[in-house]
């Protein structure tokens, strides 16, 4: 490697960070600015792996930048180290030492921890000395090489933290196609970050009214939107009533049918139609079409019967009307629930029927 320009890029490092603390002294509050080195064990991939072997210490300086609290660049000077190994009869001792530059992505964590990633560019120099048994020389290499990495850090105080690193190398390469390699970094780093935290003074509380509940509904007159509630109504956060809507079932009539018959008889058209009024008046009303069977005959038989005359009724409110079929159900309840007990000849005209259960909903306030 020219020992020229090793000593110009460390000289460019060392300047850099000497003038750093310059720059922070101007501010009492913890700056943007840190600096740092790290030391670590690098693994070249694809050489020294049959019949060499790595000298895997290596060592960086850096100095840093951050935007904000997540986000940074950085700047630093690495050296990965040498590999050794033999082939074809020539041995060979490569090293890797470089400028980088990259952008550096925080994540704080709780109780002081915190993660990290990090991308950019090397621009390195790969140096080789060969030797045959006869002859040695030296050739060197001069290129730009991707690397990312993450780590998990830890701050000791706000300004030194210890951080984890790994990262990885790619197409660390010469121009004779003799070492074509990546690696792999693992160290751990110490950094200073400029500048003192600085507690805030402490400011005297406001001096403010007790807060006043006129109607004593737990809620303060500066929040309360409803400032008349009754005292035995729940409230919202706002002082106003809180409502429930509560479900009543409501019987609005019946339909008579003819013996053995689940025909609707046109004299009961207007009563559907009123029904239909009702329902249209009351979108959010319900309706069950209870069917019934006079006594007289087999109960399977009376039991079909009465889910047949539900069915005609739903279906007229339904198809002629327009009510929505979600909001109409029919069902069949047989001789079960005679309407005029008995056996006479009026107890079965007043049996054979189908009644309208409407289910209505009514807004009630909630008490305590």
């Amino acid at each position: 490697m020219d020992l020229n320009k090793m000593m110009k890029n460390t000289l460019k490092i060392v300047l850099l960070t000497s003038m750093l603390p310059f720059a922070a002294s101007a501010s009492q509050e913890l700056t943007p600015w840190y600096v740092g080195a790290g030391l670590g064990v690098n693994n070249y991939e694809h050489v020294a792996t049959q019949n060499g072997s790595d000298d895997s210490f290596a060592w960086d300086i850096f100095a840093g930048y951050m935007f904000n609290d997540y986000f940074g660049a950085e700047i630093g000077f690495r050296d990965l180290g040498n590999a050794d190994w033999t082939a074809a009869g020539i041995s060979n001792d490569a090293d890797v030492k470089g400028t980088t530059l990259g952008l550096v992505g925080l994540w704080p964590l709780a109780n002081r921890w915190s993660l990290s990633a990090e991308a950019g560019a090397m621009y390195y120099t790969l140096e080789n000395s060969q030797n045959n048994g006869l002859i040695s020389s030296t050739y060197s290499t001069d290129d730009f090489a991707p690397y990312f990495g993450a780590g998990v850090g830890y701050n000791f105080t706000d300004n030194l933290k210890l951080q984890a690193k790994y990262r990885r190398y790619e197409n660390l390469n010469d121009d004779y196609n003799i070492v074509e390699a990546d690696s792999n970094y693992w160290g751990l780093e110490l950094s200073y970050r400029f500048g003192n935290t600085v507690a805030a003074a402490p400011v005297a509380a406001p001096v403010v009214a007790a807060p006043v509940d006129s109607d004593n509904d737990g809620v303060y007159d500066d929040k309360d939107q409803c400032p008349a509630t009754p005292a035995t109504h729940k409230v919202d956060s706002v002082g106003c009533t809180i409502y429930e809507n509560v479900k009543n079932k409501e019987d609005v009539g019946s339909i008579q049918f003819a013996n053995d018959s689940a025909v609707v008889k046109n004299v009961y058209y207007k009563d559907i139609e009123r029904l239909a009024n009702y329902m249209n008046k009351n979108p959010e009303f319900t309706v069950e079409i209870a069917g019934h069977a006079s006594n007289v005959g087999k109960p399977d038989y009376n039991m079909e019967l009465s889910h047949k005359r539900a069915n005609a009724v739903a279906d007229i409110l339904v198809n002629k009307y327009g009510i929505s079929q979600s909001r109409v159900t029919a069902k069949g309840y047989g001789v079960n629930q005679p309407l005029v007990a008995g056996d006479s000849k009026e107890a079965h005209a007043a049996n054979r029927r189908i009644e309208a259960i409407v289910t209505t909903t009514t807004k009630q306030p909630v008490l305590k």
